[in-house]
């Protein structure tokens, strides 16, 4: 580097002057999908046992079912960036960690106490499963709450619902 190079570098003039890092765009919807099918693909080839595929399975259903919601969370929630690492990273690793170990020994040799590489990856994904529905109660928490409202409304407005509400008289005598 000549010493032009390096004044110019200095006062921030140099080669590098004006790149400034742009963060990757987050996951779209069509990415976390694509993720939850490469899932459902290492399950059947990496010849995942029910019990596995079962929860996997559930999980990726209660991610698919939330994606529409996603946005009802609030953009940057942390349900919301919990959902896209659980379908992006979470969910790919413990599966992939536990199909890379010849299946024999991972289902019977000890690894963590008394539990198998099996049982690990079904607390994992029971982890998951659960963190998933929470999530997913969350994105339907509003409308539920607006039924609820509705609902309350009705019944100021008309009377109580079990007694059929005021006596409309409607052709009865």
């Amino acid at each position: 580097m000549g010493l032009g190079s390096w004044f110019r570098k200095v006062r921030g003039k140099g080669d590098d002057a004006g790149t400034e890092y742009v963060a990757p765009p987050p996951p779209t919807d069509n990415d976390i999908l694509a993720a939850l099918n490469r899932v459902n693909a290492m399950c059947r080839e990496g010849n995942a046992p029910p019990v596995v595929t079962s929860r996997v399975v559930k999980i990726a259903r209660t991610i698919h079912q939330t994606l529409p919601r996603l946005n009802d969370l609030g953009l940057g929630s942390q349900d919301g960036y919990s959902l896209m690492a659980t379908a992006t990273d979470y969910l790919p690793e413990a599966l992939g960690g536990y199909l890379r170990l010849p299946r024999e020994w991972a289902d019977t040799r000890p690894i963590d106490g008394n539990k198998t590489s099996l049982m690990v990856l079904i607390e994992q994904l029971e982890l998951l499963g659960v963190t998933m529905d929470k999530i997913f109660d969350a994105a339907n928490l509003g409308d539920a709450q607006a039924l609820i409202a509705h609902g309350r409304f009705l019944e100021a407005k008309f009377g109580h619902s079990s007694t059929g509400g005021p006596d409309l008289n409607l052709g009865t005598p």
